[in-house]
């Protein structure tokens, strides 16, 4: 195991702010590594988990110049845990935008969870603009995934953490849960509001790695956290993230000519490997590492390992 890549050092911005992209919306921005390196961007997960300083340390800071970014109402974005004007696709347009504020033509996507999602939908809309894709547990968001986590599947795998899940809901709701905690986390009533975010936070903090993670937990028990993380990641799964049933697999010829990297965990929860496997067979163009005994987040060793084994080397490419 001691041959396993792990992060870079921990490392500060060389430049943040914030990007005013309409609607009431500004998104905070901050860049790493050496500007003028590679270009890279990193989307994080949720949707509204926001970035953590750990993020930036997945690239060689020598080679690459990376940007990461809070998405609208999440992280050090504002307004907090707004819902306005808060799609998929008005995401994506933000994508456009950083890439033309930092000035490059195109630039490597790197997506984790709903990252993925986020990426595979930016590449497929602007494919010009993307030079490497590497994506980590893959989610393509289509009904059967949202279900599989949210109300039938992996509740057989976690009981015990279910029964949190469904304390905020009366039984006779819990036909529809995500539906019901749509109610609740929209609704009038800051403590009914706060104790659904606590649940719908914790639930996927207490099943995304292999083991447990004690500070994941506390981080998506925290209440400032989890009101954004709750609200805006149950707004997106309540609309189907605006995408059409099996959009992303179906239009996954539109990677076609993408280096890319799909890295999955064989016991990943929230994300069924079968999606990844999926990906793989339709976008010939990316390697394919489904990694044993790793659940879901990017911290898994034999996940992290890959990931930053990708990064190295898509740069080592850029220099032959």
């Amino acid at each position: 195991m001691s041959d396993l890549r792990g992060l870079y050092p921990e490392i500060e911005p060389y430049e943040t702010g914030l990007l005013d992209v309409g609607d009431g919306h500004n998104i905070y921005f901050e860049r790493v590594g050496t500007r003028g390196g590679k270009p890279a961007v990193f989307l994080h997960g949720g949707p509204g988990s926001g970035c953590s300083s750990d993020h930036r340390r997945l690239f060689d800071p020598e080679r690459y110049d990376v940007l990461l970014f809070d998405q609208r109402g999440c992280g050090r974005s504002t307004p907090h845990a707004s819902l306005h004007a808060n799609t998929t696709w008005h995401l994506v347009e933000d994508i456009e935008r950083l890439r033309i504020m930092v000035g490059v033509d195109r630039w490597m996507v790197f997506g984790g969870s709903w990252g993925s999602t986020l990426a595979l939908a930016y590449a497929q809309r602007f494919p010009a603009r993307v030079s490497e894709l590497v994506l980590r547990g893959v989610y393509t968001a289509t009904p059967e995934e949202i279900r599989w986590y949210y109300q039938l599947g992996v509740s057989q795998m976690f009981p015990d953490k279910w029964e949190g899940f469904l304390a905020p809901i009366p039984e006779q709701e819990r036909g529809d849960l995500v539906a019901a905690y749509n109610r609740r986390l929209t609704g009038d009533d800051p403590v009914e509001q706060l104790k659904a975010a606590r649940a719908w936070s914790r639930w996927e903090g207490q099943t995304i790695t292999l083991m447990p993670s004690p500070a994941l937990d506390a981080q998506h028990g925290d209440d400032h956290f989890a009101i954004a993380f709750a609200r805006i990641e149950n707004h997106y799964f309540h609309n189907d993230c605006w995408l059409e049933p099996g959009q992303l697999l179906r239009d996954a010829g539109r990677l076609r000519g993408i280096p890319g990297l799909i890295v999955h965990g064989r016991y990943d929860m929230p994300c069924p490997a079968r999606y990844a496997w999926a990906l793989h067979k339709a976008w010939s163009d990316a390697d394919f590492h489904l990694v044993e005994g790793a659940g879901h987040a990017y911290s898994e060793p034999g996940i992290l390992d890959k990931l930053i084994r990708a990064t190295d080397g898509f740069a080592n490419k850029e220099r032959e």
